[in-house]
Order: structure tokens, then C-alpha cells, then sequence
């Protein structure tokens, strides 16, 4: 495989990781904190230019125009850009503000008076820069419909909270997903003393963390509760009655939690993969993860051409992992990013890691039995290639600070490791690691109904992805269950965030017009295909 495929797969996950969960974890080498952004944010540079005159206001809000263009991916979108400034912590209203980051883009016709809000996943991507990735999925609604997107506190222009060092971030390599330090472990196959050893290096990162960003934010209150708050804040400021929410992955928490607290000022709620309230993020990663990759590596058994070809993906996937516990070897290869060529141990983690994100996206999980076939034959190379440009190009878009005091606030004291999944290709690693940061982490109060569901009879599209790794369609069926006027529609073939396949943006679009998700014909969805498991390097055979 070419370096200009790997890069074209990769920026493909790079789009996807729009609703992606990465969960905290300690890097070797990154443990510093960078609070520069956040310094920025809450305050303003004296050397920097004049802001742009304001040139069209909503409600109480001016704007100017803008371009949303993400670090990834070629597609940008032209908007107008505002700010509006809200209290840190709401019971000292006297106190530090943060500046919230705000986009409005305006319907290409006459709109509609309740704007559609998109809110990001992750926790910790920023609205403003994902955006643009899937912008083509609202082009018919925005028709009639305006855009409104709203940074959360914590990420983008809103106080970013960064913990990555400054030198080690942008490395090829920098960064790892959250399945690495599971890998790392197994790799190892550590002693109780190793495991200890590296779970109080994690809490000294965290604290190292935390000294940083205390500079310039109070942890305590960049969690979904606030964000809410300062949602329904920046919707009084607009003048705008009701809102339509889309949630993607962890916004669709978000969207659940203001719907629960606002229900007057909400008009339709579409959530794409889908996180019940009574999810405990983190928990059931493990779990779902090898349901998605067996149903996936199922596709290529069904093929006769690519199991002829290239055998069982699991059965090779699992001879590759334990291969990879007791004797990892060296492999030499050409690094996509910089075309030199590099020798470095695979591990456990690097395959954990690419196999989880090549899940989000079966059209690129269609790789893996090609390449573990290739594997199964000593020839480590491509794995080895397109793992490194995975950390080099898709670890830097969560916010670490921010996710941090979300999961320690909401999360933290139900994280719960199983031991069944000690042998998964995530391990429990992930969970103790976070147990550990969130012992030192500052976090808030966590409202006493924040477990109970969303009910009522508020319009509700619930969208999912036949194959998605980490909000699988059961969760989807548990959040329909409290609702009175929903409907879920689960997209075939699919992992996480569906909106922008096939005809979703079109049902999507129908829904918002009509607040009616049970009258919608979606036949269409049959026309989405299962993706092709790849049986050579250019690609599936016809």
C-alpha cells in the first residue's frame, strides 16, 4: 500500500474522530501541561491585532466573518464568529469568565426561528472545528435552517484545557489512543509491581496536569452540567425560543442532559451514536469493541474470495497479538509522514490501537484481514506505517483537561474494572488508568438525577451503526424505551456517526421540518451496502 493510501485512510478516521471516546491515559514524555491556550482564551494578548468590526448581530450577540477549517481534511465552511462571556463557576457569578467560542451559519434562504445546534463529541473536540467535516450532511437543512455552534467549555476557542506537552505534541508518533497503555501492558506482561509502578506515574501526570491548568481554570466546573448552562445561556442571548439539538457520541449526552433541564426550550433531538445516561464511559469499551470486530471480520468468512485469500481475521489477529505478548520484533519501514525509513518494536499497543479506530469505520476496517494476513507472514511493515500515522495525525483532537473533568466528575467514581476483560485487546488497563488520574483530578457535583433517563414525548431521531464499537445499536434501544415520540433507526453496515451516509442527512433534514421521526419513510436505508473487505493493496476484487 502506497504512503498517499495510508494517508487517505487515515484522514478518513481523522474526519470520523468527530465521535470518537479517547479516554485519559499517561503518555511516557508528556506528562507536562501546556496551559497556553487556555491563557489565551481567558485572556486577551495586548500585542494582538484589533478584533474585525462586528458586521451582523444576533440578539445580543455580534459576529464577523469567519473560516472553519479543520487541522484534518481539505473542506471548509465560511460563517460568522462570536463570543459570549459566562460565569466559570455560577455561585460566584463575580468571578472569572470564560469566553465562549460561538459560529453562526446563516440559512441560505428564509430560516426558521429555531436554529439547529450541533454539539461535538468526544468530550473534548471542539464544535467549531469538527464541524466542517460533516457540514455536507446539513447543506438541505441549512436551506431553511440556521447553524449555530457552540465551543464547550474546556475545548477550542472556549479555555482550551491542554495537557499535552509542547514539544512532544505534533511528533510523528506523539500521542497514544487509548488502547496503547493496554497494549504496553500486555506487551509486557507486567508484575503487580510493574502495573502499580505505572498507575502512579499516571496520577503524577495527572497532578502535573492539574498544578498547570489551575493557573488558568477551576476543574471543578468544565463538566456536561456546566456546559448546559452555558448552552441555554448563549440561546437566551440569540433571542431564540427552542433549539434543535444533533448529538454526536458524547454530545449526545450533552443533548440528553439539556433536554432533561430545558425541556421547554427544545423543539426536536437527533443523537448519533448514542451514550444512554446511564452509561458509565469506559466501562463496556472492551466489550464492544471485539463484538464490533468479530461481526465485522465476519464480512470477509461470508466472502469466499477474501477468506480463500486471506484466512480467519480473528484467528490471525489473536496468533498476532500473542506473537507480539512474548516476542515483539523489529520492523523497518517507511514513515508516512516524513518518507524515511524507520525501525521501531511493534507491540501490542500499536495494533490495539489501529484495530479500535479502524472499527469506527468499516469501510477502513475492510483493510485489517488484508493486513493481518500480511502479518501472519512476517511482514510487519504496513501495520507498523499505518499505526504510526494514526498517533501522528489523529491523537491531538480531544482535549485531555477537559475530558478529565467530565469523566472524573460523571464517571469516575462508577469506573469498574472486569476482569473477563483482561484478555480483550484493550484489557482493563483503561479503566485503572482512569481510576487512578481521577483520583487526583478535581471534579464537581454531579446532579442527583444525572443517571436517570430522558423520557417525555419530545421529537427524538435515534440513529446507530450496525457495527459501531462503542455505542452499539442496544444502547440506542435503551434510550428509546424511556421516550414517548422516538424512533431508532439502526443504519446497516455501519459504525460511529452515521449521519452523513447514504440518505440519513435527507431523513435527518425531513425530521427537523416535520418534528415527526415515526413518519418517515426510510426505505432508502436499504440501498446502504456492507463494505467490501480489501483482498489486495488497491483495493476489493469485483
Amino acid at each position: 500500500m502506497s504512503n498517499t493510501q495510508r494517508r487517505l485512510i487515515v484522514a478518513a478516521l481523522a474526519l470520523a474522530a468527530l465521535a470518537w471516546f479517547k479516554l485519559p491515559h499517561h503518555r511516557p514524555g508528556a506528562d507536562a501541561a501546556s496551559a497556553t491556550s487556555a491563557q489565551a482564551a481567558v485572556g486577551a494578548d495586548p500585542a494582538a491585532p484589533a478584533p474585525a468590526a462586528i458586521t451582523r448581530r444576533v440578539g445580543k450577540i455580534g459576529f464577523t466573518p469567519c473560516t472553519l477549517a479543520p487541522e484534518f481534511g481539505t473542506q471548509s465552511v465560511e460563517a460568522l464568529c462570536g463570543g459570549l462571556d459566562v460565569p466559570e463557576n455560577r455561585a460566584a457569578p463575580a468571578g472569572r469568565k470564560i469566553r465562549l467560542a460561538i459560529a453562526w451559519l446563516p440559512a441560505k434562504g428564509d430560516a426558521q426561528p429555531d436554529p439547529m445546534v450541533m454539539i461535538a463529541g468526544g468530550p473534548g473536540q471542539s464544535a467549531l472545528d469538527t464541524f466542517p467535516s460533516i457540514a455536507n450532511a446539513f447543506a438541505d437543512l441549512r436551506k431553511h435552517r440556521d447553524i449555530l455552534l457552540v465551543d464547550q467549555r474546556g475545548t477550542g476557542g472556549s479555555n482550551k484545557l491542554s495537557c499535552k506537552d509542547a514539544e512532544d505534541a505534533g511528533k510523528p508518533g506523539a500521542g497514544k489512543s487509548a488502547g496503547d497503555d493496554a497494549g504496553d501492558a500486555q506487551a509486557q506482561t507486567p508484575s503487580d509491581a510493574s502495573v502499580e509502578a505505572d498507575l502512579a506515574k499516571a496520577r503524577e501526570a495527572a497532578q502535573r496536569c492539574v498544578v498547570q491548568l489551575s493557573k488558568v481554570a477551576d476543574l471543578r466546573y468544565y463538566a456536561t452540567t456546566d456546559a448546559i448552562q452555558d448552552l441555554d445561556d448563549v440561546r437566551a442571548a440569540i433571542g431564540a425560543d427552542k433549539l434543535n439539538l444533533m448529538g454526536v457520541s458524547y454530545g449526545t449526552r450533552v443533548a440528553q442532559q439539556y433536554a432533561k433541564r430545558y425541556p421547554a426550550h427544545v423543539r426536536t433531538i437527533t443523537i448519533d451514536g448514542i451514550a444512554p445516561n446511564s452509561l458509565v464511559l469506559g466501562n463496556t469499551m472492551a466489550r464492544t469493541l471485539e463484538s464490533s470486530l468479530d461481526r465485522q471480520f465476519g464480512l470477509c468468512a461470508k466472502d469466499p474470495k477474501c477468506a480463500g485469500k486471506l484466512g480467519d481475521p480473528r484467528a490471525n489477529l489473536d496468533a498476532l497479538m500473542q506473537k507480539l505478548r512474548t516476542a515483539p520484533p523489529t520492523v523497518t519501514f517507511r514513515d508516512a509522514i516524513t518518507g524515511e525509513s524507520r525501525s521501531q518494536v511493534l507491540t501490542p499497543a500499536h495494533i490495539a490501537g489501529l484495530a479500535r479506530m479502524f472499527a469506527y469505520i468499516p469501510q477502513a476496517a475492510g483493510l485489517l484481514p488484508l493486513e493481518l494476513n500480511e502479518a501472519a507472514h512476517g511482514r510487519y511493515e504496513p501495520l507498523m506505517a499505518l499505526s504510526n500515522l494514526l498517533r501522528a495525525t489523529v491523537g491531538d483532537q480531544i482535549t485531555d483537561g477537559m475530558q478529565y473533568s467530565v469523566l472524573c466528575t460523571e464517571d469516575g467514581g462508577e469506573l469498574k474494572a472486569d476482569p473477563a476483560d483482561a484478555h480483550t485487546l484493550l484489557g482493563t488497563e483503561m479503566v485503572t488508568t482512569l481510576q487512578a488520574q481521577c483520583a487526583v483530578w478535581p471534579h464537581g457535583v454531579r446532579p442527583a438525577d444525572f443517571r436517570t433517563p430522558l423520557t417525555g414525548n419530545l421529537p427524538v431521531l435515534i440513529l446507530s451503526g450496525e457495527f459501531d464499537p462503542v455505542t452499539p445499536p442496544a444502547f440506542g434501544d435503551e434510550v428509546l424505551k424511556s421516550l414517548g415520540n422516538a424512533r431508532h433507526l439502526v443504519v446497516r453496515g455501519q459504525g460511529h456517526n452515521v449521519l452523513p451516509v447514504g440518505c440519513v442527512p435527507k431523513l435527518f433534514t425531513r425530521f427537523v421540518e416535520t418534528a415527526d421521526a415515526k413518519s418517515l419513510d426510510v426505505h432508502c436505508l436499504d440501498k446502504v451496502p456492507y463494505a467490501a473487505p480489501f483482498t489486495g493493496f488497491y483495493g476489493w476484487e469485483p
